[in-house]
């Protein structure tokens, strides 16, 4: 028997219930994994209350990693005793063992920890398409806005911008916040609560605005992120944390200078092998090196997943959120 989180209704944190499982055989094209940590992230909540749409009765989580136990018929890429991680696929990962498809199956290089890869795998992956993928104009020198860039994928994508050379303006909440940000390579900082987000853009960058946005915030933040950007510049709608961006006037994109809008999705960044391979090799390779620090903000276990998912709702977390099972 496994310990799994299952969703019978979408709702608050308190829907989510703990139980034992039954886990079978993997079947073909399948694998059966014993997770040694599980990430959890801001998307699940979106899966939980139902703004993403869900099935019930379900699982929870799409992020983890552990050890492959048995691999199913015509598995090729992974074997048992492999160490992996992954994100995507059936919702589930809340849980001790799971059986799921082999496909979003990554092999975790010896030296990162099963804790290091639930808490950044998605995360880092998703910075790095983010900001290799999303706006082909962008090149190392540019100027870039990063809303909650103290957050789980926020410290991550500070990282990666760095990495590509990138000046990365960052948005936060705090003075805390703001410290790890600067550590972790964030070059200005502007307190979105108290300081008018577009008008210190414009400051910082001689009035010219970024060729970028990185806007995980979504509502609260939508004009302001429009209002920061260049001539043509393109706004990147990541996530959408104070609820969903608005309708897109199509006639202030063109006012604004002509700038560009993308709601990316995961999926579509990493259903090409080839580009798979680019953006997973370049992620992981980094991260190996140590060239990138992973923040793990808090631990919990699947037994406090309701405290995890209401402390990831009130924004009392920094850096990474996982569940720890042990190796």
């Amino acid at each position: 028997m496994a310990k799994a989180v299952r969703l019978y209704e979408t709702g608050g944190p308190d829907v989510l219930k703990v139980e034992e499982v039954a886990v079978g055989a993997p079947g073909p094209g399948e694998v059966l994994i014993r997770h040694g940590a599980i990430g959890c992230n801001f998307a699940d909540t979106y899966f939980r209350s139902g703004y993403y749409p869900v099935q019930p009765p379900c699982g929870m989580g799409v992020e983890g990693a552990g050890t492959v136990l048995a691999v199913g018929e015509g598995v090729t890429q992974v074997a048992a005793g492999d160490r992996v991680s992954y994100n995507g696929g059936p919702l589930g990962a809340y849980a001790s063992e799971r059986v799921m498809p082999a496909a979003p199956l990554f092999k975790l290089p010896d030296n990162v920890s099963f804790e290091t890869a639930a808490a950044s795998t998605m995360r880092g992956l998703s910075a790095t398409y983010w900001l290799m993928k999303t706006d082909p104009r962008l090149k190392a020198g540019d100027t870039i806005l990063l809303h909650a860039a103290a957050g789980g994928v926020g410290l991550l994508a500070v990282q990666v911008a760095k990495l590509l050379g990138l000046r990365v303006i960052g948005t936060v909440s705090s003075e805390e916040k703001a410290a790890k940000a600067r550590e972790l390579g964030c070059d200005e900082i502007i307190f979105y609560r108290r300081e008018d987000v577009a008008a210190r853009v414009r400051e910082l960058t001689g009035g010219e605005g970024v060729q970028t946005v990185f806007d995980s915030v979504g509502k609260d933040t939508f004009e302001g992120s429009l209002k920061s950007l260049r001539r043509r510049g393109v706004l990147v709608g990541c996530g959408t944390a104070s609820g969903p961006f608005p309708p897109i006037d199509a006639f202030q994109t063109m006012l604004q200078g002509s700038v560009y809008f993308i709601r990316p999705a995961f999926a579509d960044f990493f259903a090409d092998p080839a580009e798979r391979a680019e953006l997973a090799g370049f992620w992981f390779d980094h991260l190996a090196a140590g060239r990138i620090k992973v923040e793990i903000g808090a631990r919990y276990t699947l037994d406090q997943c309701v405290q995890a998912h209401r402390d990831l709702e009130a924004g009392k977390t920094i850096g990474s959120t996982i569940f720890t099972l042990g190796d």
